[in-house]
């Protein structure tokens, strides 16, 4: 056949058109706004739980109010600047997401006040706790109110006129107001505005012990005395939410810290996301408030009781009542710690875990200390995030950098509601001789690490401290993190080169370092975010999909604040329908549908709610057998992946992974007491109990306790633990002499 019957022949062929590939389907997800919900619903639970001590209780209503504060200036200012900016999420009509976010916020609200009145209120009045409106008071106790008002609120206070020449007052985010019409003797009426003064107390406490009145009703019953010839017809409590979210956008930036300081600012003066007034309140002053603080009139919530439940953790701070409260506990120092040896040579014979706050902070901060302290420390660099007011971890620092030694900080000025606070002590650091890293633009550092360079006989040593909690005190007493202690080579030489990227480079390097293909950057033992830790994640799962299918041991066990992240979710799916055993501990947002047949009827999810907040991130890859473990800074979230740096990092040591293998992820994921199981429709129920009851931490707190009576006495060891040690030595010295 010549070619071109050969050409005419092949045109005569009819090829079919490929089949088009189907879409895959997208994977099932809980939305995530709608998830955080949920967990301030379980927050609410323990406050409506009647086994919870009765001051307990009313803490947890306060954080599920403060909680629900920050949900309206983050969560739904985002969804509201996403709405604005007509930018949609996939599949996500946002004005019907806000429509939802409204409804179900306005039903826990409902059900929070509920609580209040209904339960806590008549059982902390059989207790002798009240909350008094002056108006009942007895005469005698009403002349104090007032003698209490003209000398500790008056002063303070500052009426605003609305009127033609005063026009209506900026009203800041969150402070509580009171807007106030008042009568002439012509009949005239006039408006006005008062700010609550936040210094003084909320609960202001009656002579008799237990008793309170609501600041707001005691200037209210005295506010007449700034209108002598008007009367006060009405008084209506109120505040404003704020969308407070603060976005830096890294091409407008040119001083990281003066950004921060002036997006601060202008977040001040953001739009009002939400308008909370007390019920019963009269409607042309509501109308006056919705006008003039231009809300919407979808987000006026008529709250019937006290405005600003968050305040009530007064009353489980101050009231005196040990018996409606947790019963005390004093955290341990860990065996491995409880020697006369100094810290270096105790971590140069094994790394040492903590398990916080069962173990006690006074470790992280005796580290830094005797660092700052010991003449052969030649250089400290630290990560701070978070840190508590008169930090010893500062005052450490700058001790060191006066001592003069090297000491650097990469300080977060973009820690979300703390960066004034860490604008603050960073240029305290400063003013000692520290060197003040602020971080880098577009990428928030979120990892704990101290590193510490001690020069010993037989060269530098380096020592590095890691965690999942922040630098802090006060949060080290009441959230649960793992922190690790070591001199491992291996994680001196990340940890050395983690800190040279934090202070070294630019973002745009760090995005550089992303995007190469040839890992220019290699770590020891460290997975660092944004350059590894999603990869890395994600082919962890893919490992144990793959020994499932190849009839191999394949489990995962993980512990987190968050699940968030689609290609994880995704990798978890596959995971499960290969026939991996997946057990999720997540303690707030989780976007993973459980129990779904095909799906993940192999995955389980549960959240624990107690007496501490959950916070540590602990993750275990049955590995075919070997099983392994790692500690890690970040969730996994978008924002840990991406926008972060994170670390996480491996738990080598024998006697520390088998701790967490038969200790810490058993009795965690055995509780069946305080923790809730998550279905397929988005429903969090309290775990049935199975046999004995399992409260995970309060089996913590026991493991502790026996812990401490087997190492004697150690009070003093535990507030002042390098002056413990030097006492020690002194004590065995003048015994062998």
């Amino acid at each position: 056949m010549s070619l071109p019957q050969e050409t005419a022949a092949l045109a005569a062929v009819v090829v079919p058109e490929p089949a088009p590939i189907a879409p895959a389907a997208p994977a099932p997800l809980f939305d995530r706004e709608l998830s955080w919900l949920a967990f301030n619903k379980r927050v609410l639970g323990e406050a409506e739980n009647p086994d919870v001590p009765l001051l307990e209780r009313v803490k947890f209503l306060s954080i599920c109010s403060n909680n629900l504060d920050e949900f309206f200036m983050i969560r739904v200012g985002e969804v509201r600047d996403l709405l604005a900016a007509k930018l949609s999420e996939a599949g996500v009509v946002q004005s019907e997401k806000l429509d939802e976010i409204r409804k179900r916020s306005r039903t826990l609200l409902e059900q929070m006040y509920r609580c209040f009145g209904e339960e806590l209120i008549p059982l902390l009045k059989k207790e002798g706790i009240r909350i008094e409106r002056v108006g009942d008071l007895a005469k005698k106790e009403r002349a104090a109110m007032e003698d209490y008002f003209v000398k500790n609120i008056e002063p303070i206070l500052t009426p605003l006129a609305i009127d033609p020449g005063h026009p209506f007052p900026f009203i800041a985010n969150l402070a509580l107001n009171l807007a106030l019409q008042l009568e002439s003797k012509s009949g005239d009426t006039h408006v006005v505005v008062v700010k609550i003064p936040e210094q003084s107390p909320r609960l202001v406490p009656l002579p008799e012990p237990g008793r309170y009145t609501l600041l707001e009703d005691v200037i209210t019953s005295h506010i007449g005395r700034f209108f002598p010839i008007l009367k006060v017809r009405k008084s209506v409590p109120f505040r404003v939410i704020r969308n407070s979210d603060i976005s830096i956008k890294e091409e407008d930036v040119q001083d990281l810290l003066k950004s921060v300081e002036s997006e601060l600012r202008k977040r001040e003066r953001r739009e009002v996301v939400w308008l909370e007034v007390e019920a019963g309140s009269d409607e042309r002053l509501v109308s006056l408030l919705i006008e003039e603080t231009e809300a919407s009139n979808k987000d006026v919530f008529f709250a019937p009781g006290p405005l600003k439940l968050g305040d009530l953790s007064h009353l489980h701070q101050t009231a005196n009542y040990a018996s409606l409260k947790d019963p005390p506990f004093n955290p341990r120092i860990p065996a491995q710690l409880a020697s006369s040896e100094d810290i270096f040579s105790i971590i140069r014979r094994g790394d040492v875990l903590l398990h916080r706050p069962y173990d006690s902070f006074s470790s992280v901060v005796e580290f830094v200390q005797t660092a700052a302290d010991d003449p052969d420390v030649k250089a400290i660099k630290q990560t701070l995030y978070r840190t508590d007011p008169g930090s010893p971890v500062i005052e450490a620092l700058a001790n060191a950098a006066q001592k003069g030694k090297q000491v650097t900080a990469v300080v977060e000025v973009q820690a979300r509601f703390d960066e004034l606070k860490n604008i603050t002590w960073a240029r305290r650091l400063e003013e000692a001789g520290v060197q003040v890293v602020y971080g880098l633009v577009g990428l928030k550092t979120h990892c704990k690490v101290c590193l510490v360079v001690r020069g010993e006989a037989d060269g530098l040593r380096r020592y590095v401290h890691l965690s999942t909690g922040n630098y802090n005190a006060t949060t080290g007493r009441l959230y649960t993190d793992l922190d690790l202690f070591t001199c491992d080579p291996d994680f001196g030489a990340d940890a050395s080169q983690l800190m040279n990227l934090l202070t070294g480079y630019s973002v745009a390097g760090v995005q550089e370092l992303i995007e190469r293909t040839d890992a220019p950057v290699k770590w020891r033992q460290f997975v660092v975010a944004p350059m590894d830790y999603q990869r890395w994640v994600v082919e962890k799962i893919d490992r144990e999909t793959k020994n499932a299918k190849d009839g191999k041991p394949a489990r995962i066990t993980a512990k987190m604040n968050a699940l968030v992240d689609t290609a994880v979710i995704e990798a978890l799916y596959r995971a499960s329908k290969a026939g991996v055993k997946i057990e999720l501990l997540v303690r707030g947002i989780c976007c993973l549908v459980p129990g779904l047949p095909g799906i993940s009827e192999n995955i389980q999810v549960m959240s624990v709610i107690d007496r501490f907040l959950e916070h540590s991130r602990v993750f275990r890859f049955e590995n075919a057998g070997t099983a392994e473990f790692y500690i890690s800074s970040g969730d996994w979230m978008p924002r840990n992946f991406i926008r972060r740096i994170e670390v996480t990092y491996p738990v080598r040591a024998e006697p520390l992974a088998r701790r967490i293998d038969q200790q810490i992820l058993p009795i965690s994921m055995a509780d069946n007491v305080k923790s809730w199981v998550l279905d397929a429709t988005g429903e969090y129920r309290r775990r049935k109990t199975e046999g004995p009851p399992v409260r995970s931490q309060e089996a913590f707190i026991s493991i502790a306790r026996s812990e401490a009576v087997r190492l004697g006495p150690y009070e003093e060891m535990i507030r002042r633990p390098a002056t413990f040690r030097r006492k020690a030595r002194k004590k065995k010295s003048k015994e062998r002499s």
